[in-house]
């Protein structure tokens, strides 16, 4: 891990996201990216001789210059660090500097209402899920830590999810994890019986490992909805990172349904790290 890219916009969970995105880089060498987007109107910019615009200009100074005081941080010492700005919010942007800086993570800071939908649904976290092309983690609260011994994957296991998988796994050997492999069977019409869940999952073992060393690694679980089994197993193992593949312009909302009691919501709080399925 070379680069992280953590983008800025001043609150207290940004500030979270920057100071797991620290821990990471001490630990991995690495460089973070610091984005602040300014989300300045573009016909704000029209004609430099104008009076407003040159209020605009004014403004966007110091707004650079708050970004770069956000910066002086104590856990940031001995962390290199590039600070980036962007004068419009356009959130398809962020992947467009991750491409440009061949960065391997974004790390982002969500307050999240409830459960791990409310987390990105109509949220700028969610914005940059939809277009990152790289992994994305997600801080809810303040790091202790970034030591991820235990790790869940969840995924229904079709061939669209294979490059996550393989991505996935590469990340977690980097964080040195315990993987348990995840899949959540529901009521209604995504019912599978056991054994089309076992054909399933060998299925795409043979084709992802191109073999089934992993086949008892897969833990089935039975829930009222892939949210519930997946907060629910994460707690019965003592996860501390919880990893899903998600496809781009839906968003997580397909992979997400239903509410979940206020307890398995609590648990949520671990950071949660999404992967882009190939379409």
């Amino acid at each position: 891990m070379k680069k992280i890219i953590v983008p800025i916009d001043f609150s207290k969970y940004s500030e979270y996201a920057l100071e797991s995105a620290a821990l990471l880089a001490k630990r991995h060498n690495a460089e973070i990216l610091a984005l602040h987007m300014l989300n300045i109107d573009k016909d704000s910019l029209t004609n430099s001789e104008d009076q407003q615009n040159e209020q605009v200009v004014f403004f966007m100074k110091l707004a650079e210059q708050k970004f770069h005081a956000f910066l002086e941080k104590d856990f940031l010492k001995d962390v290199n660090v590039t600070p980036i700005v962007k004068h419009f919010r356009v959130f398809s942007e962020v992947s467009d500097v991750a491409e440009n800086h061949s960065a391997d993570l974004i790390v982002m800071g969500s307050h999240g209402a409830s459960g791990l939908s409310e987390v990105f649904v109509g949220s700028n976290t969610e914005k940059v899920v939809r277009h990152s092309k790289i992994p994305v983690l997600v801080i809810k609260q303040k790091p202790a830590h970034m030591d991820f011994k235990s790790a869940v994957f969840a995924s229904d296991f079709k061939d669209e999810s294979i490059s996550a998988y393989k991505a996935a796994q590469n990340l977690f050997n980097i964080f040195g994890s315990k993987i348990h492999l995840l899949n959540v069977n529901i009521p209604g019409q995504g019912f599978k019986s056991s054994t089309e869940l076992e054909q399933r999952v060998a299925q795409f073992l043979e084709k992802a490992d191109g073999n089934l060393d992993r086949i008892n690694d897969i833990n089935y679980v039975s829930d009222y909805s892939v949210e519930k089994g997946i907060l629910n197993f994460s707690n019965l193992v003592g996860a501390d990172l919880i990893a899903v593949p998600t496809h781009g312009r839906k968003g997580l909302a397909h992979f997400f349904s239903g509410s979940i009691s206020e307890d398995v919501a609590n648990h949520s709080n671990i950071p949660v790290l999404t992967f882009k399925i190939d379409k």
